[in-house]
């Protein structure tokens, strides 16, 4: 059965994605922990990151990196933080943060509701930032 992620990919579920290339997409956190946090998540279904295959963890990093200065440029946060948790969907993903202490990255803190608007905005603000970054891959 498909996880959540695979099905926000394949487009069955919406998403609000900022990135998408043949191996993994981003897409914002429907419970972000603050504006702008987004999840890094391979395309390939895999429940555990050290099941990767080394490519695509590789290329998760690469991606992170970039989308993480993204959102350093939009949001101007002390610091991106990025955690691979994955106990609450069994499909790698990685959370990317912008964060300004260390209770930003205390799950019990995350929205339980949030405004597609609100979303897609900050979502815009990220694509803006990895378009003059020059990456094309940034969803439209």
């Amino acid at each position: 059965m498909p996880t959540i992620f695979s099905r926000i990919i394949s487009g069955e579920v919406p998403g609000t994605f900022v990135w998408k290339d043949d191996l993994c997409v981003v897409f914002m956190s429907i419970n972000p922990l603050n504006t702008g946090h987004a999840l890094v998540v391979p395309r390939v279904e895999t429940d555990h990151w050290l099941d990767l295959d080394t490519a695509v963890a590789q290329h998760l990093m690469v991606v992170s990196q970039f989308v993480g200065r993204a959102q350093q440029a939009a949001f101007d946060p002390t610091r991106i933080a990025m955690m691979i948790v994955g106990l609450e969907v069994p499909h790698v993903h990685l959370h990317l943060v912008p964060i300004h202490e260390m209770r930003d990255v205390n799950f019990a803190r995350a929205a339980q509701s949030v405004d597609p608007a609100d979303l897609e905005r900050a979502a815009e603000t990220i694509r803006a930032q990895l378009r003059a970054q020059g990456h094309p891959q940034a969803s439209v």
